[in-house]
């Protein structure tokens, strides 16, 4: 199957669609999302990206990422693929969102709109070994103290998206406690 990804402007209406690789190769705005699931303690949980993936491939990221398809809502695609990802599936509330650009060694460019999505999930997670090599719930100090001492460890947009979920969740107008 041809994963396509929804092509955006800057105020994401969508303006078409390309196949994934493509509009990566030729960094063309697209849409994607990012999840943020926290269990109750508040402890954020991590994926290690499968070493396979086409780029970032063993670095650490959020909860799950990705692209909706065509005809798709966000949060809708956001559930398929925390499930197909993690193997669990929670509510999911979008927070915000904000577009970026992050040039690759591999000569791929992720152009984004990016959604940022939260969830709240205390039980088993089932990963995808052909996504995830592996995961962890981490304290927000223990994220931030690795964050710091090795940030290369990290992929490119969560160096972007957590700076931004932290002001996000900082500001006492956001509705935090209903994630």
């Amino acid at each position: 199957m041809i994963e396509e990804v929804v092509l955006v402007n800057e105020k994401d209406e969508a303006v078409g669609a390309m196949e994934k690789m493509a509009a990566h190769e030729q960094a063309i705005l697209h849409r994607a999302f990012s999840v943020f699931v926290f269990n109750t303690a508040g402890d954020v949980l991590m994926q290690q990206r499968a070493h396979s993936k086409y780029h970032s491939g063993g670095l650490w990221t959020n909860t799950c990422c990705s692209h909706p398809r065509p005809g798709e809502e966000v949060v809708a695609a956001a559930s398929r693929r925390l499930q197909e990802e993690m193997g669990f599936t929670t509510n999911l509330t979008k927070a915000f969102d904000f577009t970026y650009k992050a040039v690759f060694e591999n000569g791929l460019t992720e152009h984004e709109f990016d959604h940022v999505i939260l969830g709240q999930y205390d039980g088993l997670v089932n990963f995808n070994p052909n996504e995830v090599a592996a995961y962890a719930y981490m304290t927000v100090q223990e994220l931030e103290r690795q964050i710091k001492e090795t940030p290369e460890r990290f992929t490119a947009w969560f160096h972007i998206a957590y700076p931004k979920l932290k002001a996000w969740m900082a500001d006492p107008l956001n509705k935090v406690h209903e994630v």
